[in-house]
């Protein structure tokens, strides 16, 4: 069940001191032992697991591991601008559903929503595109941004 109001947005969530560096330790090195995070933010190992299972389960955070595309196959990276008429909010849950894609926002400006695909190839990309995205209702035209290299990738923001 994941933090969410009642409009769908997701509503910030107070955390204390120790969460925060809970989960900035995790940032830096998502495979550090909870013994190890124990010991620098002054909790035991049980409590430690015990704010992680509760960051999990409120959707405050995810423990993943972040692969780069290119050295799995998947050689083709885009961001695809949709200029969409109706609900945003429908054509993001529909995009969402779409395995290739990872990542969907409604924006403001140009586009009403942003997609990142990761595709095996420019084949992929573009049947993608014409059978599966253009396809979807409420898509008026799509604006396709092939990544040429991805320089930064990072998830270590910190916490406010």
């Amino acid at each position: 069940m994941t933090n969410t109001a009642r409009t769908g947005s997701p509503r910030p969530v107070n955390l204390d001191d120790v969460s925060k560096a809970i989960i900035e330790q995790l940032q830096a090195d998502g495979r550090r032992s909870y013994a190890d995070i124990g010991k620098a933010v002054g909790l035991s190992e049980a409590a430690v697991r015990q704010r992680v299972q509760r960051l999990t389960e409120s959707g405050v955070m995810q423990i993943v591991a972040v692969t780069d595309p290119m050295q799995l196959g998947f050689t083709r990276q885009a961001m695809i601008g949709i200029r969409a008429s109706g609900d945003t909010r429908e054509l993001a849950a529909a995009l969402a559903e779409i395995p290739e894609i990872d990542y969907v926002v409604l924006t403001a400006g140009s586009f009403d929503l942003l997609a990142e695909v990761v595709c095996e190839n420019d084949d992929e990309l573009i049947s993608l595109l014409n059978t599966r995205i253009r396809n979807l209702p409420g898509v008026r035209s799509t604006e396709t941004f092939v990544y040429l290299k991805l320089q930064k990738q990072f998830y270590n923001w910190g916490t406010r």
